[in-house]
């Protein structure tokens, strides 16, 4: 609960003006507030330990390929290409998804999505050759379409204003300790060798597949759809913070529309798309080749997973510390753009030095600086869309950008096979982040209306 105690100081007089301006009184106000507390006590620890699997089951492969691309004779230009299929299933399927969550509810979706991705994930552990790896990753795609944007939609129904930025942001934080966890992890499984015909690549995928499902199966008696649903409120908690709700999302919906029409005729939508696909292309790009650039320091498997650790934690505490100093500015999208640039200069900057201390400190600030933007970004698309346009707006940016996922690693894969390095990939995935960096400053605040303050700013 750190982080929620760190971010929910700042600001307080700041949202009870916002709240007072909404027409909400100060004692309908508190009590949401002491609501909301609640509810981030109950809900955001689950829904982190759900991202932690999901990111780590989407990114082991990274760890697998160590020893697996041998064993099945998969070439660089090959797993980069079959790794990012996982992005082509998960791209198809994330709009149709969120709708169908918005329809059916979060519990039963997410444990839906939770239970099959797990199934598959450890169907790769079987795979043979290039083909069946890139099936497997894309039928891995579509199992867990619709969860990182449909976990975003369930904020929506539970978190206003200023608490959503707060509560995306120790989401986020799933991604650093995934790779904090999983990657010692994994490299210790990649030394297992082979045990009862398996090898160790197929052990990792194995295990590491198995609490996706057990997780799903707990979201069926964790998780409730909307505030009103839950046992765990009272009458009185339930009507201070719906009140609340509706007042925030009636006043988005009358300002931006809040129908799927009006998310997908939004050009701003498409916008933000493009510049979350920039961000996943170095995130995705970088972190399923992480194994395989610093094995090229000459260490053992083990040793490789705990410095790919290294950047991620160091990532963890400057994401952290990131969104709590856009949260306190008055524009945030300063701080969007300069975590890019961070990313961006950091990325180049390892291609250029041989030592493997001064390259892993360049792989920490960009590490660092793609997780300061996810921190900060999804504030932005969440100012202004409310409703359906809400459940297939943030599913369209999240789908869009998701196909970073599969250029980032493709991207790797095919430069290394032409250039016989990692130089001429990494100057290509630094670039794509710049770009990313200058289309979020030209864009600018697409919540901010004219003569009113930014309302990316207030949530």
């Amino acid at each position: 609960m750190t982080i929620s105690h760190t971010l929910s100081a700042e600001g307080a007089a700041r949202r009870a003006d916002a709240a007072l301006v909404q027409g909400i009184a100060h004692e309908d106000y508190a009590a949401s507030e002491r609501t909301l507390a609640k509810a981030f006590r109950r809900i955001l620890p689950f829904i982190f330990i759900c991202y932690v699997i999901s990111y780590l089951d989407r990114t082991n492969v990274g760890f697998a390929a160590l020893t697996m691309n041998k064993d099945l004779g998969l070439t660089a230009e090959q797993f980069g290409f079959g790794a990012g299929l996982f992005f082509v299933g998960y791209f198809l399927f994330e709009i149709p998804s969120n709708l169908i969550m918005q329809k059916v509810g979060a519990r039963v979706w997410i444990a839906r999505i939770m239970i099959t991705w797990g199934l598959f994930s450890m169907a790769t552990a079987f795979v043979v050759g290039p083909k069946s790896f890139a099936a497997a990753r894309f039928l891995l795609g579509l199992a867990e379409a619709g969860f990182t944007p449909g976990i975003y939609l369930y904020f929506t129904h539970w978190f206003p204003g200023k608490w959503r930025a707060k509560v995306t942001a120790a989401f986020l934080v799933g991604i650093p300790v995934a790779n904090m966890i999983g990657s010692p992890v994994s490299g210790a499984l990649l030394e297992l060798g082979g045990l009862h015909g398996l090898r160790s690549w197929q052990w990792l995928l194995l295990i590491e597949g198995v609490p996706a499902v057990v997780l799903g199966i707990a979201c069926l008696f964790v998780l409730a759809d909307r505030p009103e649903k839950a046992k765990w409120l009272s009458d009185a908690e339930k009507s201070s913070l719906a009140k609340r709700l509706a007042l925030e999302q009636g006043d988005i919906g009358a300002r931006h529309g809040s129908t799927l029409r009006d998310a997908m005729t939004n050009w701003r939508v498409f916008v933000l798309a493009f510049v979350n696909f920039c961000g996943i292309v170095g995130s995705l790009g970088v972190g399923l080749w992480m194994p395989q650039i610093i094995k090229q320091f000459g260490v053992e498997h083990a040793v490789v997973g705990w410095l790919t650790a290294i950047p991620y934690a160091i990532g963890a505490v400057g994401m952290v510390w990131w969104a709590r100093v856009a949260n306190r500015a008055e524009n945030r999208i300063p701080y969007v753009a300069g975590a890019l640039v961070v990313a961006a200069v950091a990325l180049c900057t390892s291609t250029f030095v041989d030592t493997p201390v001064l390259k892993l400190i360049a792989l920490c600030f960009t590490v660092s600086g793609i997780l300061a933007f996810q921190a900060t970004y999804w504030a932005i698309p969440s100012g202004f869309l409310t409703g359906r346009a809400a459940a297939g707006g943030l599913a369209l940016i999240v789908s869009v950008g998701n196909l970073g996922g599969f250029v980032g690693p493709s991207m790797i894969g095919a430069l290394k096979q032409v250039s016989g390095g990692f130089t001429v990939p990494l100057l290509a995935i630094s670039g794509v982040l710049l770009l990313g960096a200058l289309t979020i400053a030209w864009l600018g605040d697409p919540g901010a209306d004219a003569g009113e303050a930014p309302l990316a700013n207030k949530v």
